[in-house]
């Protein structure tokens, strides 16, 4: 297994991660990004690379939770595939959002949406919302922008939206949650109970579609236990990043016959 990967592109977006929260002020593009990255930089930027002739049948997405770890090869998705023994493909970008106003960083993955590409998926594994709330609210009166992802009933918004249009696709969808620091302080602390609001949405909408899977990482990590986060208590760990794409690749699993 291979990962195509680019040191330009990892300065790139790592300096859109730290400045997203402020950019989303402007609807005006950097100058500075669209010289420095292009559409093929972006798209293979986190991917797992395919060694089956007939191509991946998993499709990954989401933000920085999922990306993590891509370089050394220990990233959730890379996970999946290993356990479950077959091609991943990941377009999981670090700073990525579900509701994300700048053009042209939006069309290249930075809006987790614009992260889909065509295929023929029997899963779409996907993450998000984390960064939508911390930096686009502060986690703090953040009900309008719950609202635009998702529905207190979970039956409308741009997860919703998403969500359906690959199932309409055919493929399964498994919304991976966020991790927990239970015991141990973490700089999204102040974001727990707006986090929780936001899965209990995600959970209405699995509850409404079979082929929808919420999987939850709310009891993933022990009282007290640092283990499964980086030493900044936002991202995993690679311990963390790979018990999450265990658990994934056990739903995947439970779910498909095929597998």
């Amino acid at each position: 297994m291979r990962v195509l990967f680019t040191l330009l592109l990892t300065i790139c977006m790592a300096a859109t991660f730290l400045v997203a929260g402020c950019a989303e002020t402007t609807e005006l593009e950097p100058p500075v990004e669209a010289a420095q990255a292009t559409p093929e930089e972006v798209v293979t930027k986190n991917v797992v690379v395919d060694e089956d002739p007939q191509g991946p049948r998993i499709l990954a997405m989401g933000d920085s939770m999922m990306a993590w770890h891509t370089f050394t090869g220990q990233s959730i998705p890379h996970t999946i595939e290993s356990v479950l023994d077959e091609p991943v493909f990941s377009n999981a970008i670090s700073g990525a959002k579900i509701t994300y106003k700048l053009p042209l960083s939006g069309a290249l993955g930075m809006r987790i949406e614009n992260q889909y590409r065509k295929g023929d998926w029997d899963w779409v594994v996907l993450n998000g919302g984390g960064n939508d709330l911390w930096l686009g609210c502060g986690c703090g009166k953040c009900t309008g922008k719950l609202n635009k992802m998702i529905s207190e009933d979970g039956k409308r918004g741009v997860i919703p939206m998403m969500v359906q249009k690959y199932r309409h696709q055919g493929a399964q969808v498994a919304w991976v949650g966020y991790l927990r620091s239970p015991g141990a302080w973490s700089p999204v602390e102040g974001c727990r109970d707006t986090g929780n609001e936001l899965e209990q949405r995600i959970t209405k909408l699995a509850a409404i579609d079979p082929g929808v899977h919420y999987v939850s990482l709310a009891d993933l990590v022990p009282h007290g236990d640092r283990s499964f986060h980086t030493f900044d208590m936002i991202h995993p760990s690679i311990k963390g990043s790979r018990e999450i794409g265990k658990r994934v690749a056990a739903v995947i699993a439970a779910n498909d016959a095929a597998r």
